[in-house]
């Protein structure tokens, strides 16, 4: 399994917070160079219609785990990750397209083509979890995104958190959404995992409109 790195900057924080502020960590999949290129297609199309920024905030991926509070030990994170993905192989990931999940649009790669859940994700995301959930520091903005079998859905966001202020442009942007003709992949390999550290101004609050992220980590599964 090949491993590839980034140089590493931290910044302190401007004032006195939370253990470990402020920074998040997200352990992602991500897809392949041609369904990126959909997302951020996408994702730019809502900004410039509707000025909505949650989705295309973070790079495309589907979460694994999201929100971690680890504080700042983020040698150990890795180590961690480095252990349970280790001679872990990849697989493949079917994309149904655009579907409603919450109160936001997405693109459904939780199923196979079959209808099944694809089991194989489901089980990477238990590995990672498993792997993280020691690390875990306590914290209450934003809640940490732990792994719950029988909850989790993997998905690519389209459309996410704006909708929370206004519900009333949800059925519109859908359709929206649903209309563009932006072609993706229907399949692709799931071997490739990412690390990212995050922040943002405000954790209590609109977290997306301030947020920032730095790629740390990208893991190649056998």
């Amino acid at each position: 399994m090949s491993q590839e790195s980034t140089s590493r900057t931290t910044a302190g924080p401007e004032r006195p917070r939370e253990l470990g502020d402020p920074f998040r960590y997200g352990v992602y999949l991500r897809p392949d160079p041609a369904t990126c290129l959909a997302v951020t297609t996408v994702t730019t199309q809502v900004r410039a219609q509707y000025g909505f920024v949650s989705a295309g905030a973070f790079p495309p991926h589907a979460t694994l785990v999201g929100s971690q509070h680890v504080g700042r030990d983020e040698a150990a994170l890795e180590e961690a990750l480095d252990e349970a993905l280790r001679d872990r192989p990849g697989f493949t990931v079917h994309n149904a397209g655009v579907r409603p999940l919450g109160i936001g649009y997405v693109y459904d790669v939780h199923h196979r083509e079959n209808g099944s859940v694809n089991t194989d994700l489901l089980d990477l995301a238990s590995a990672v979890d498993a792997a993280v959930a020691p690390l875990r520091v306590p914290m209450a903005n934003p809640k940490e995104n732990v792994f719950d079998p029988a909850g989790f859905s993997a998905h690519l966001s389209l459309v996410s958190h704006d909708l929370y202020e206004r519900p009333d442009l949800a059925a519109e942007v859908g359709a929206y959404v649903g209309d563009l003709p932006v072609p993706f992949s229907r399949e692709f390999r799931g071997d490739t995992v990412t690390l990212y550290r995050t922040t943002s101004e405000d954790w209590t609050g609109r977290w997306w409109r301030t947020l920032r992220w730095e790629h740390l980590r990208t893991w190649r599964l056998g």
